[in-house]
């Protein structure tokens, strides 16, 4: 079995990395490992179905309809804080 070594890893992805090894029960190598496997399961994506599912998305994305708070209240509000 190979062995891989990894530097430089951001604060915040080792913690958040040991965190969820905790709550698997994992150790982080054995969480690494399975985030690494997942990742490499899923087929890789090209640019143009990426472009496609975030299309997709958009047409179900309707801010007028009242899903999403009106941005001029809440700029008005933040101002008046």
């Amino acid at each position: 079995m190979a062995t891989l070594h990894v530097r430089n890893v951001p604060e915040e992805i080792y913690e958040k990395l040991k965190k969820r090894a905790t709550a698997e029960n994992r150790s982080i190598s054995a969480q690494t490992i399975a985030l690494l496997r997942s990742a490499l399961q899923r087929p890789p994506r090209s640019p143009g179905e990426i472009l496609d599912q975030i299309r997709e998305r958009s047409l179900h994305y309707r801010p007028q309809k009242g899903r999403t708070p009106d941005s001029t209240r809440l700029i008005r509000e933040d101002r008046n804080r």
